[in-house]
C-alpha cells in the first residue's frame, strides 16, 4: 500500500447524527499542500501522538503510514488506514508557531480560496472538491446556539459500533462529551457574499469544556471566553483562514453549499513598521 507522509491540520469534534467510522474527521495536507481525509481513526489517536514515548500534539505533526483510497466515498480526499490499529504509525517532526506560523503556512496556504462560488463549484462533479482552505475578506460575527445536552438515544445505538473498532464505551464517552452549543461564523467572501458556518473545529470545542471548568460551570462565562478568543482576539491580532470540509452525506445531497469550517488556521497578524 502507498506510503504517505500527512502533516495533520485538522480534527473536529464528534457528531453524534453521523457514522462512527466519519463521526471525527481528522484530514491534513501533503508536502505538495494537497489535502488529504483519514478515516476511521481510533479516539485514542485524537488524545495526541507519541514520539519516542512521549505524548504530544496532534495537530500540525507530520506522520508517515500507508493509506487506501476509500472505494465507498466518492471525495477524491477521502482514505483510510491500511492498519486501523496505527502500527504502521511513524510520528515525525512537529511544525510550530514561530515566524507568524511561517513552517506551518508553507504546506496550508499553497492553495487558498477567496471566492465561495468558485469554491462550491469546484465541489460538484467531476471534481468533487471536499476538502479546502479559505481566506474570508472579512468576519462579521460569531454566533452561538444552545443544543441538547446529551447524545441521548443516539449513543445507543454507537456503542455498539465503538466495540468493533476495539474502543471503550465509557472511554470513549469521556472523549466525545456531548457539546451543548453550536459555533457559526458569519462572513463575507472576496465578492461580497455572505455566508453562515458551523464549526466543528475539536479545538473550538475543547476550549468551550476548559473555560466551564475554570468559570466552575459558569456556562454564560465560558461562553464568554469563547467569544474573546474566537472573535475579539481573532479578529484584532490574528491572520485568519478556514479550513472546510464536507462530509459524504451532505455532500451526496449537493445542497446549497455543503462545506462547513472544520478548522481555523490563525496566525498573528505582521506588524507593519513604518518610519513615522
Amino acid at each position: 500500500m502507498p506510503l504517505k507522509r500527512v502533516l495533520l491540520t485538522v480534527t473536529t469534534y464528534p457528531l453524534p447524527s453521523r457514522s462512527y467510522d466519519e463521526l471525527v474527521c481528522t484530514a491534513g495536507v501533503l508536502e505538495d499542500g494537497s489535502w488529504i481525509r483519514i478515516y476511521p481513526v481510533p479516539l485514542s489517536f485524537l488524545s495526541g501522538l507519541k514520539k519516542d514515548g512521549v505524548v504530544g500534539t496532534t495537530k500540525y505533526t507530520w506522520i508517515e503510514l500507508n493509506l487506501k483510497k476509500r472505494q465507498d466515498d466518492f471525495r477524491p480526499e477521502s482514505h483510510s488506514p491500511e492498519d486501523y490499529e496505527f502500527k504502521d504509525l511513524v510520528v515525525g517532526e512537529h511544525l510550530g508557531t514561530e515566524h507568524e506560523w511561517a513552517a506551518r503556512k508553507q504546506f496550508c496556504l499553497t492553495n487558498v480560496y477567496t471566492n465561495l462560488k468558485q469554491l462550491i463549484e469546484e465541489s460538484k462533479a467531476p471534481k468533487n472538491l471536499s476538502l479546502a482552505t479559505f481566506k474570508p475578506a472579512k468576519i462579521l460575527g460569531l454566533d452561538i446556539e444552545k443544543d441538547t445536552d446529551d447524545w441521548k438515544e443516539t449513543w445507543k445505538a454507537l456503542q455498539n459500533q465503538l466495540s468493533l473498532f476495539g474502543e471503550k464505551a465509557e472511554e470513549a464517552r469521556e472523549v466525545m462529551k456531548k457539546l451543548p452549543y453550536k459555533f457559526f461564523y458569519r462572513f463575507v467572501d472576496e465578492q461580497g457574499t455572505q455566508s453562515r458556518m458551523m464549526i466543528e473545529d475539536w479545538e473550538i470545542g475543547a476550549l468551550y469544556w476548559n473555560c466551564l471548568r475554570m468559570a466552575q460551570n459558569d456556562e454564560a462565562t465560558a461562553l464568554q471566553k469563547v467569544r474573546e478568543k474566537y472573535f475579539d482576539d481573532f479578529i484584532s491580532k490574528r491572520d485568519v483562514y478556514f479550513f472546510m470540509g464536507t462530509t459524504k452525506e451532505w455532500h451526496m445531497r449537493r445542497g446549497k453549499n455543503p462545506f462547513v469550517i472544520i478548522g481555523v488556521f490563525y496566525p498573528k497578524k505582521k506588524v507593519q513598521l513604518t518610519l513615522f
